[in-house]
């Protein structure tokens, strides 16, 4: 499928559904149809020229390539609803923050009926939602996730596709690693960020506060809607940054009350330590 023109159908023309769509038609000669439940979305998407059309159920049959810029439930619904319609050779991908809820969900709907689907997620973003926030620049030299580490056409069309779009790096990983690492990475800022700001100090920072503040509390301004799914769907993994997160508060604590200087100098030197080390 590499090289040839492709119907490419994005579901959702969110902030990453829409940067999809605005850097494909940038950088390819794909056709790009759009799906969203809002009118408004739409008509702007088309008006812009970020797609060639509204999907019909037409071209959903005739469609080569769906990206599912939804939530995970969303994702599925959509796979259920047209389950029948959509061509087996058709390739199917998410972009989802998480992969094992879908990945799971996904593989209850092929034993129904088969078709190609390869998990993904686009590693970019910022804190503002919606199409008219979308912007292909988030993906320049951002990393590309495909959450299988089998290799077929299907995943190095995608891998081509994303490099197209600006991807600086395209990562192989399992669903389960994805989940474990997102938790540490992605998940955990989330919810370091949201404690951050609910202290009765954040009201007062205003003259008193500078970089430390901004990069602290930056990712508290939350979809929550959005997030509380992701979270949920990834307790257990999330669940385990958190206590470690706990463990290494608790001891900074202990050593700031006792006060231990020595103890508390050797835990900002080795956190300083493993910064370099991993930033170079």
């Amino acid at each position: 499928m590499i090289g040839g023109s492709m119907k490419i159908i994005i579901v959702g023309l969110g902030l990453i559904g829409g940067g999809i769509a605005k850097a494909l038609k940038k950088s390819t000669a794909h056709e790009i149809m759009g799906i969203d439940t809002d009118e408004s979305t739409l008509e702007m998407a088309a008006d812009t020229g970020a797609i060639d059309g509204i999907a019909s159920a037409e071209d959903i049959a005739e469609a080569d390539l769906i990206y599912l810029c939804v939530y995970p439930q969303a994702c599925l619904s959509f796979m259920k609803e047209n389950l029948y319609s959509i061509k087996q050779s058709c390739i199917i991908t998410d972009c989802c923050g998480i992969k094992r809820e879908i990945v799971s969900g996904i593989k209850d709907l092929q034993k129904e009926r088969s078709f190609v689907f390869i998990p993904a997620h686009p590693m970019a973003g910022k804190e503002k939602n919606g199409f008219a926030e979308s912007d292909p620049a988030i993906f320049q030299g951002a990393s590309y996730i495909i959450a299988t580490e089998e290799e077929s056409a299907a995943a190095e069309t995608l891998s081509e596709l994303a490099k197209k779009m600006g991807f600086g790096r395209i990562v192989r990983t399992t669903p389960e690693k994805h989940d474990r690492i997102i938790a540490f990475t992605s998940q955990l800022p989330h919810v370091l960020a949201c404690a951050y700001v609910l202290s009765p100090q954040s009201r007062l920072h205003s003259g008193f506060s500078a970089g430390s503040y901004r990069d602290v509390s930056r990712v508290a301004d939350i979809n929550a809607e959005l997030w509380t799914d992701l979270f949920l769907d990834n307790a257990d993994d999330l669940l385990a940054e958190i206590d470690t997160l706990i463990e290494n508060l608790s001891k900074i604590r202990k050593d700031i009350a006792e006060p231990d200087r020595e103890k508390v100098f050797g835990f900002l030197s080795k956190a300083a330590e493993i910064k370099r080390a991993i930033d170079n």
